[in-house]
């Protein structure tokens, strides 16, 4: 038998959050769901604030990245040209 990890502080069945959606959020508190389907994650549960946190971090990386390449472009070095299959 094949078992997929689950990655959440909390497992439930599709079943189960549509009995009682706000009762499952209630019990989980800040932790990950993962939303179960026929025993395999389907889909997991966030929530809100760690969302946020997570869209905030992937936002300031975007920011690291970007400066590293306006440095790049703006530095007095010259460019090296690659081909893709060099990549």
């Amino acid at each position: 038998m094949i078992t997929s990890p689950i990655h959440a502080g909390l497992a439930v069945s599709i079943s189960e959050l549509k009995k009682n959606p706000s009762g499952v959020m209630k019990e989980a508190g800040s932790r990950v769901v993962a939303v179960l389907n026929h025993n395999k994650p389907q889909s997991y549960l966030v929530p809100a604030d760690l969302f946020e946190r997570l869209e905030l971090a992937e936002q300031l990386e975007d920011l690291e990245l970007t400066a590293i390449v306006t440095s790049r472009v703006n530095s007095k070095r010259p460019s090296v040209k690659i081909g893709l299959d060099d990549l």
